[in-house]
């Protein structure tokens, strides 16, 4: 036999995480039940690995639950709700759907820009000219002056808060040099976030055949504004904005209700019917959902209320790993300790219906030992988080403190003592 058993622990898990998952006990697959000696050089249990050859797991099994999320309908004709932090889908209707987004497509527009201040390419307070094609863009306007000049930070607001249309433009136009160029970007742009059911036609969302998304597009372009652009990410709750003497409310709903909401995009054309890209914050936690295809403002507030209050009091994130946070201590091969404390690289969460935790199971698996000399920071193993009815979670497992390689009497030591362990088995 060369290299080293597969090996877990029993009880490694802090014991907080087993409360979490409500586990009694740690299980090992047919191998749990059986005894042999210690392992050589970690003085722990090897056992036969539940999950092929040369790995090692641990499981936490929850008490059998029977919680289920009330049926939830909506009338709007499409519809997703995602849970932000483990992007579970909540909702679906129709989310696949190719669909006008009116100025939902906004979002995109906003993101190309920030992505330009990001990098250097302008500033917020930068001014741009306007040109008698964006004085003339008919819709929803900021009412920008022609001729002359607008900042950046106001064109930002006159398109987000005011829905402006010839704000889109003199920022297209402005950062681009037509309004082509940008909306090339802005396609490439989707492209690149995988955004596979989307297409740009303009640059504001005014009704165009080839313009279109799909509510999971928007919903992930919307994460990754959020998740991009933090220091952006605050026009979008903003509830008013005065440009030119002219005091505009943001068409968001429910930026005017206690609901926690921070955003995103209201939109609305005879075609697309009324919609909305929401967002809220309540004890940490954030959703997003897209709506589209309702028949008046009331419909499209009160579906957003509805959608809100039913995915926080059907549904809860359980944070099931914390990134810092010592999980397990991993084996280490010639390392100058036998093992090395470890944690999720970052949160492992799921998303669950409220007192539903039935059959959730925590992973910790390493293929083999970890060899020295280690760094902080390595990864040494895997974590999967397992629910029934969802795809598995896994993140990766680092070394929380380095490790140094043994001297050179120490590798001969150990690995003597291996070559008699196996000569044995």
């Amino acid at each position: 036999m060369s290299g080293f058993m597969a090996v877990s622990r029993i009880g490694a898990l802090p014991l907080a995480v087993a409360l979490l998952v409500g586990a009694s006990a740690w299980t090992f697959g047919s191998g749990a039940e059986k005894k042999p000696g210690p392992h050589p050089r970690t003085g722990t249990h090897a056992v036969p690995s539940p999950i092929g050859k040369g790995g090692a797991r641990q499981e936490a099994a929850a008490p059998a639950q029977t919680g289920q999320p009330a049926v939830f309908d909506t009338a709007a004709r499409n519809a997703i709700v995602v849970d932000f932090e483990s992007g579970r889908i909540l909702l679906d209707k129709n989310a696949d759907q190719r669909m006008p987004t009116a100025s939902m497509s906004k979002i995109m527009t906003a993101y190309v820009v920030y992505s330009d201040i990001r990098d250097g390419k302008v500033k917020l307070d930068d001014e741009l000219p306007v040109s008698q094609e964006a004085w003339r863009t008919g819709g929803s306007k900021m009412f920008v002056p022609y001729p002359g000049k607008v900042k950046v930070e106001d064109l930002i607001r006159g398109m987000i808060i005011q829905s402006g249309n010839d704000a889109c433009v003199v920022l297209a136009e402005g950062l681009a040099g037509s309004t082509q160029a940008f909306i090339e970007q802005m396609n490439d742009m989707a492209k690149k976030l995988g955004l596979d059911n989307s297409h740009f036609a303009n640059v504001d969302g005014l009704p165009d055949p080839e313009h279109y998304m799909s509510p999971r597009d928007l919903a992930t372009l919307s994460r990754h504004l959020i998740t991009d652009f933090p220091q952006f990410y605050r026009y979008e709750s903003e509830k008013e904005f005065t440009y030119n003497g002219i005091k505009q409310g943001n068409r968001n709903p429910l930026l005017y209700k206690d609901l926690g909401a921070d955003g995103i995009k209201t939109g609305h054309t005879d075609e697309a019917g009324y919609g909305l890209v929401g967002s809220a914050v309540r004890n940490g936690r954030r959703v997003i959902f897209v709506i589209s295809g309702l028949p008046s403002m009331n419909a499209r507030a009160s579906e957003s209320d509805r959608i809100l209050e039913w995915s926080y009091r059907e549904f809860e994130d359980i944070t099931v790993a914390k990134a810092g946070e010592a999980i397990d201590d991993a084996p280490v091969w010639l390392g100058a300790t036998a093992t090395v404390p470890v944690s999720a690289a970052h949160d492992a969460v799921v998303t669950l219906a409220r007192g539903a935790r039935k059959g959730l199971k925590v992973t910790a698996s390493y293929d083999g030992p970890a060899k020295a000399p280690i760094k902080a920071g390595e990864t040494v193993g895997t974590l999967t988080v397992t629910v029934p009815a969802q795809d598995a979670i896994t993140v990766p497992l680092v070394a929380l403190k380095p490790v140094d390689r043994l001297g050179a009497a120490g590798r001969v030591a150990a690995s003597l003592a291996q070559y008699i362990l196996g000569a044995h088995n």
